[in-house]
């Protein structure tokens, strides 16, 4: 695997964790990091113009992946597997 990706999961684990311990100290709520992650999307998306498909979801899913981790918060350990998976079963499909 390339040594990028895996420091992209590293990356994403951490802040996913990061976020969780700022909703659960109630610095800021999941709704504020919810809007925060929205904000981002559509600011990737704005982006984005000329990009292929497959560039476009590269760029969203880092986005994704912090959100879909937000909404998995329980306390247990995070499993990138399980989280990317869980995005990639959610994200939007590009009608043809």
């Amino acid at each position: 695997m390339n040594t990028a990706n895996l420091q992209m999961e590293g990356t994403l684990l951490a802040l996913a964790a990061l976020t969780e311990v700022l909703a659960r100290k109630g610095i800021l709520s999941a709704e504020d990091l919810t809007e925060a992650l929205g904000c981002a999307e559509r600011g990737a998306s704005a982006r984005s113009s000329g990009l292929s498909e497959a560039n476009k979801e590269a760029i969203r899913f880092p986005i994704r992946f912090l959100r879909h981790a937000l909404q998995q918060r329980d306390g247990a350990a995070l499993d990138y597997a399980a989280i990317a998976a869980g995005v990639g079963r959610t994200r939007e499909r590009v009608k043809l």
